[in-house]
């Protein structure tokens, strides 16, 4: 498994512009990540599954034009199909992408390592050793990064994951 997030300071963006950058961040990091497949002879597609939400149809827009006119980084070439919508009380999957989501948040927002702990391992890596890219975005202030960087072990951790 391999996750892939965008985590974005509100205050640093223009609130319009929030959704678009999370979901190019995010696909492009994706589309990367497949491409980085096809050069080791494993071409792959992909699709992007996510949580149905009333911004259903500005992510379908932003998938049409990310792949047939592109994007800050280029185009989406390897998507299998356009982005599809579930409804998280229908899906297990969906419900695991909400509490990914949930413990990344509580990590930027409160600190709490916890859960962030246990899913950091999982953050998409790929590319040469030496640079590669990771599956997290981060669109944060250098206090928050600071902050972030500061933490200690939350006195009350998580149990081990069974094996």
């Amino acid at each position: 498994m391999r996750v892939y997030a965008c985590v974005i300071e509100k205050k640093l963006l223009n609130p319009n512009d929030i959704l678009a950058t999370a979901f190019e961040d995010v696909a492009s990091c994706f589309d990367d990540y497949l491409r980085s497949l096809y050069y080791k002879s494993d071409p792959q597609r992909g699709i992007v599954i996510l949580d149905k939400s009333n911004y259903e149809e500005k992510i379908q827009s932003l998938s049409h034009v990310f792949k047939h006119i592109g994007h800050a980084a280029g185009q989406l070439r390897n998507f299998a199909e356009v982005p599809l919508f579930l409804d998280s009380k229908a899906s297990r999957l969906i419900q695991m992408a909400d509490l990914v989501a949930y413990w990344i948040f509580r990590h930027y927002e409160s600190g709490d390592s916890r859960g962030y702990d246990l899913i950091r391992p999982y953050l998409a890596r790929f590319g040469p050793a030496n640079a590669f890219v990771s599956g997290l975005k981060e669109r944060v202030t250098v206090q928050t990064t600071a902050r972030i960087a500061s933490l200690v072990s939350h006195a009350h951790p998580f149990p081990a994951p069974t094996p």
